[in-house]
C-alpha cells in the first residue's frame, strides 16, 4: 500500500461542482447556472483581449500596477492596498494560507460560498458554520461562534446562493465584535448589483481587521479569464503578496479587466437590465406560487414545496434546454438558483416552469 498521503483535512474536501453547461440531446441551451452576465463583456474588453494576442510570448508585469491604479481610480481606493488574483477565489486561498492553519478556525455562514470551507481545509484549518436567520446572515450567531481560535470570518454580502445581504451597521458591529487577531473578509462579488453600496470598502479602509474581495467574473462578464482583487489594510495585503505567484495574471487578463472597468456605459447598461429583469422574474415566479427572498445579486433563489419538486422542475427545465442550479450542497435542497438572463431568457424560465405546473396531474 502506498505511503503517499495528503495533508490532514484534504480528503475531507468535497469537490466543487460548477454549474452545468450542457444537456445530452438538447441543442438550444440557455445556461442560467453560473451567474454569468448574459450580455457578455464590454466591447472594449474584447478589443483589449485581441490587442494582447501578439504578445503572449512575453511574461506579464508582476505588480499589476496599471490595473491596480485603474481599480483605485474608479473606486476611490489606494492602489497600494489592492492585490489582484486569479478570481477572488485566489485571494480567499491566499488569506487562508497566510492566516489560518492547523488548530485555527475559519468561520462562515450556513449557506455561504463553498470555497470558504474548501480553502480552510486546504490550509489545515477547521471550518465552522454559523446559522443564518431565514437565509440571511445573523451577526449575533457569527459573534457567538467566534473563539480564540477564530482567524478568519468570511461573509459574502450579498450572499451566494441566497442573494440576501445585511446592512452597514450590522457589518460594522460584526467587524468591531470579532476577537483580537481575527480578520473579517467581506466577499463582495455581487456588490455592483446592489446600488449605493461600496462592498465593504469603507470598513476595509477604516479598520485594521477587514478585507474586501471583488471579481470581474459577474458584472464585467470575464468569468472565463478569472480575474479578481482584494482590498484591505496594507500590512495584510503585504502578507498576501508574499505568497502570490509573481506571474499569476497575464497581460490579457489585466488588459481586459482594465478596459471592462473603464467602460462605465456598458456596466451601467448591464446593471440597469439586471435590476429590471430581476424584479420581473421575481414577480412572475411569485405569480406562479414560487416565492423568493429579495435578491441583491444577479440571480433569484426560487423556493419550492420540497426537494422532490425542486428536482422535478430542474429536470423539466433541462428537457427544454434551460439549465439552472440545484443548491442542495448549500443546504437548500428545496431551492433552485436561477441566473437573471436577458429578457428572452427570463421568459423561457417562466414559461418552462408554467408548463411544468400545467403538466402535473
Amino acid at each position: 500500500m502506498t505511503k503517499i498521503t495528503p495533508q490532514p483535512g484534504i480528503m475531507e474536501i468535497a469537490l466543487y461542482e460548477a454549474g452545468e453547461a450542457r444537456v445530452e440531446g438538447v441543442r438550444d441551451i440557455l445556461k442560467l447556472s453560473a451567474n454569468e452576465n448574459p450580455f457578455g463583456p464590454s466591447p472594449d474588453a474584447k478589443e483589449a483581449i485581441a490587442a494582447t494576442i501578439g504578445q503572449v510570448h512575453r511574461y506579464p508585469n508582476t505588480d499589476h500596477g496599471p490595473l491596480r491604479r485603474a481599480i483605485g481610480e474608479i473606486h476611490g481606493l489606494d492602489p497600494e492596498r489592492i492585490i489582484c488574483g486569479v478570481g477572488s477565489d485566489e485571494i480567499i486561498t491566499f488569506l487562508c494560507q497566510a492566516f489560518a492553519g492547523p488548530g485555527d478556525e475559519v468561520l462562515h455562514t450556513e449557506h455561504g460560498f463553498a470555497m470558504y470551507p474548501i480553502s480552510a481545509r486546504a490550509a489545515g484549518a477547521t471550518p465552522v458554520v454559523a446559522k443564518e436567520r431565514e437565509r440571511v446572515a445573523d451577526v449575533d450567531a457569527l459573534l457567538a461562534a467566534c473563539t480564540e481560535r477564530t482567524k478568519l470570518v468570511f461573509l459574502a454580502n450579498p450572499n451566494n446562493p441566497t442573494g440576501t445581504m445585511i446592512g452597514g451597521n450590522e457589518m460594522t458591529r460584526l467587524a468591531d465584535g470579532l476577537p483580537e487577531g481575527a480578520i473579517l473578509v467581506i466577499d463582495a462579488a455581487y456588490a455592483e448589483f446592489v446600488g449605493e453600496y461600496d462592498g465593504g470598502a469603507g470598513l476595509a479602509t477604516t479598520r485594521d481587521n477587514v478585507v474586501m474581495t471583488r471579481t470581474f467574473s459577474k458584472l464585467y462578464g470575464l468569468g472565463g479569464l478569472r480575474i479578481g482583487w482584494g482590498y484591505g489594510p496594507k500590512p495584510i495585503i503585504d502578507v498576501l503578496n508574499r505568497i502570490r505567484g509573481p506571474f499569476n495574471l497575464s497581460e490579457m487578463q489585466m488588459a481586459a479587466a482594465e478596459a471592462a472597468l473603464r467602460d462605465r456605459s456598458w456596466a451601467e447598461r448591464c446593471i440597469t437590465e439586471n435590476t429590471r429583469l430581476r424584479a420581473w422574474l421575481s414577480h412572475e415566479l411569485a405569480a406562479l406560487g414560487i416565492p423568493s427572498d429579495t435578491s441583491c445579486a444577479n440571480f433569484i433563489l426560487a423556493r419550492f414545496a420540497d426537494r422532490a419538486e425542486a428536482e422535478a422542475v430542474d429536470l423539466h427545465l433541462k428537457s427544454l434546454g434551460v439549465i439552472v442550479r440545484r443548491v442542495a450542497g448549500y443546504g437548500l435542497p428545496q431551492c433552485l438558483r436561477i441566473t437573471v438572463g436577458d429578457e428572452a431568457g427570463c421568459k423561457r424560465v417562466v414559461d418552462g416552469i408554467r408548463s411544468f405546473q400545467e403538466g402535473r396531474p
